[in-house]
């Protein structure tokens, strides 16, 4: 079972976050509508009830979603210096190509194309969007060892990992291997250009890195944030900026059955939940995980 269902986005203009990835990366409108409060009160942000949202998904038609909610950003935040959702990695089938199409698009290039350190199977670049969201745009030739990656089946397709900055990487492994009964992979150190560039960091700086997977499915990539990273600022009773939430599918809701839940889990409306409930958590650093699944 693929586990990772959707991310969330906090965007000013969430039909023009939409038209810009539906331009770019071939992303088709899926749903559109305002935030149900029940829905917003699940999450934790009250805030967020009656906001527009657009729900889009990718050309192939793999059923992961990315979703646009209407927010903005305080002054003081900043794209991959806080704690919580820092980016979306997204299977492409060719990444020189994607960046050749970006150059004159509203995407920045953080990172140009290249194989990852240690993983020369793996050839990614980083971009920030429109709303200073962060997007990993990867080509993946071959799996690496002990992982199953998806290739993409059109030229932009899947969100296929998110990531997560963690004031404490070891505490946060522990919470979803305990709470989410997922399974930590190998704690790596690599060279890792955009967050060394974030902290003012030598090229060559090593950051530690983790993985998060369920059946050899790796979805969720962790990694330790340097002394310098602080908090995400946020609205009170708001959204976070950036990458909002993480929606997974649970394959036992009822293994959850006591878990810390902002609300009880309900069945929510809408093409993201396909007729099955949801609730939501709090990981550390206030990270917000989103779980669907049967009752």
């Amino acid at each position: 079972m693929k586990l990772l269902r959707a991310a969330t986005l906090t965007t000013l203009n969430p039909d023009a976050a939409a038209a810009c990835y539906g331009e770019w990366f071939g992303y088709t409108l899926a749903e559109a509508g305002t935030v149900p409060a029940l829905l917003a009160e699940s999450w934790g942000t009250p805030g967020a009830a009656g906001q527009r949202y657009c729900v889009c998904a990718p050309a192939s038609g793999a059923p992961v979603f990315l979703r646009f909610v209407q927010g903005d950003s305080p002054d003081a935040y900043r794209p991959l210096r806080s704690f919580g959702w820092a980016a979306i990695e997204i299977c492409v089938q060719d990444v020189v190509a994607v960046a050749a199409r970006l150059r004159d698009s509203p995407f920045t290039v953080i990172g140009p194309p290249a194989r990852l350190d240690g993983l020369p199977s793996i050839c990614a670049m980083q971009v920030r969007g429109p709303d200073q969201e962060i997007v990993f745009l990867t080509q993946i030739d071959a799996d690496p060892p002990g992982m199953a990656l998806p290739r993409a089946g059109s030229p932009v397709d899947m969100l296929f990992i998110l990531v997560l900055a963690c004031s404490d990487m070891a505490a946060s492994r522990r919470w979803f291997a305990e709470v989410m009964g997922l399974e930590p992979g190998p704690d790596v150190a690599l060279e890792y250009g955009v967050l060394s560039d974030a902290f003012g960091l030598a090229a060559d700086h090593k950051h530690r890195i983790a993985t998060l997977s369920h059946v050899a499915d790796v979805f969720l990539e962790m990694d330790q944030y340097p002394a310098g990273a602080a908090a995400r600022p946020c609205w009170p009773g708001a959204l976070p900026p950036g990458v909002a939430i993480a929606t997974l599918l649970a394959p036992d809701m009822g293994a959850l059955r006591d878990a810390p839940w902002i609300t009880r889990p309900c069945h929510m409306g809408g093409v993201l939940y396909g007729g099955l409930a949801a609730g939501t958590l709090r990981a550390p650093d206030g990270s917000l995980v989103e779980v669907v699944g049967v009752l």
